[in-house]
């Protein structure tokens, strides 16, 4: 039906390759491609023999994207590269009429700053060309916004409080490692947080407001409030929000490291100059810190994401919490990666057959929770990520 070209050849990109390929009635042809070829044949060996073809490509470069897409000739790219690469791929989308989908906004190398309005600037030219492209859809962002969108459509008149909650409760046995980029991920939890209230943001220190939150099969953990980028499209897609917040859970001891990483200067974008070299101590780090994509193997418990909202319905306030719980285990059994890296690959999977079957297909740039939430949620039953929905109950936010 389709030809797909998947960018990225980390854990993300591994369980989106093996998603894509589960599902030949929908994507014919799959090429995979990253600055490093070999990581990308490393995957197709463990996707099997015939089912992926690989490519080399530095997606800094839009030139040499360009000569990529032209020759491969893909319906959509599913970006699973560096957010820092999400322009670039968009430009050589642009030049070559492809459509274009990922899991995370953009940001700059240089600023740590998460913001969707480099992206959206681009709406008129990707509309012009009759192009789709799908803004942040892996979990959070991605399956949230979706939850959101579902819970609008089927139990709400109005949603006025939503707060997206985040629990990894399992274990990889390491002093410490993250579970994404170490340079990402590290930029995220770091930065301050911010949420929004009554028309405006709020900002707080980082880590500043917390609380024990109750998980399903997990227990009570405890929550830390940061900013995470589907808020900002969730305010602007749903007006009528007076409340809107994101809460991650974090152990004692990876909060530790993190505050001894930010305390020597390591956590660092600046660059230093060591032995007549400029180095950033930030990307050093990363260098010297477990692969995420190689935690899978030890890692045990699991993930429990959902949205706990609050609106009205028949002019009555209803609460509703709508979840999906993950294990770590069963992430590694079918595609050899640990449950954050699945939990983000299969939306990603979701999002792209969501396109080639026109369930969600228009021209412009869009999030997800633009589109109809519906047929999305019937494949994530489908493909590992069944969710569970709970109503009026205390929401303990």
């Amino acid at each position: 039906m389709a030809k797909i070209l998947i960018i990225g050849a980390g854990g993300v990109g591994t369980v989106v390759a093996h998603k894509v390929a589960s599902v030949p009635e929908v994507f014919t042809e799959i090429v995979l491609a990253s600055r490093t070829k070999s990581k990308c044949d490393a995957i197709a060996r463990t996707v099997g023999p015939g089912k992926i073809k690989t490519a080399r490509v530095d997606a800094n470069d839009v030139q040499q994207l360009v000569k990529l897409f032209k020759r491969v000739k893909p319906d959509m790219v599913i970006n699973v590269a560096l957010p820092y690469q999400d322009l670039t791929i968009m430009e050589a989308c642009l030049e070559t009429g492809v459509n274009y989908l990922d899991t995370a906004n953009y940001e700059p190398p240089d600023v740590t700053k998460f913001e969707y309005k480099w992206q959206w600037a681009y709406h008129q030219r990707f509309k012009k060309a009759g192009l789709t492209v799908i803004l942040g859809c892996g979990f959070d962002p991605g399956v949230s916004g979706v939850f959101t969108a579902y819970a609008a459509k089927h139990h709400f008149d109005e949603i006025r409080y939503l707060d997206i909650v985040d629990c990894n409760a399992g274990d990889h046995g390491k002093p410490f490692a993250t579970n994404f980029n170490p340079e990402i991920n590290i930029r995220e939890v770091t930065q301050k947080g911010k949420y929004w209230e009554n028309g405006k943001w709020i900002e707080t220190e980082p880590h500043e407001i917390h609380k024990p939150l109750d998980y399903p099969n997990i227990g009570p953990r405890e929550s830390y409030l940061i900013y995470h980028e589907e808020l900002e499209s969730l305010v602007k897609n749903y007006p009528t929000l007076k409340r809107a917040r994101f809460w991650m859970t974090f152990g004692q001891e990876y909060l530790t490291h993190l505050r001894v990483i930010q305390n020597i200067g390591m956590a660092s974008i600046k660059p230093v100059l060591f032995e007549g070299k400029a180095i950033v101590p930030l990307k050093f780090l990363k260098a010297v810190l477990p692969d995420p994509g190689e935690l899978g193997k030890d890692y045990s418990g699991e993930t429990s994401i959902g949205c706990r909202i609050r609106g009205i319905k028949n002019r009555k306030e209803r609460t509703y919490y709508i979840y999906n719980n993950c294990k770590h285990q069963d992430a590694y059994k079918e595609t050899g990666t640990q449950a954050v890296s699945y939990t983000t690959g299969v939306p990603a999977m979701i999002g792209a057959m969501m396109f080639i079957t026109g369930h969600w297909r228009k021209a412009g740039v869009f999030n997800v929770e633009q589109f109809d939430p519906d047929p999305f949620m019937e494949q994530l039953k489908r493909h590992g990520l069944p969710w569970h929905e709970l109503h009026d109950v205390d929401l303990e936010l």
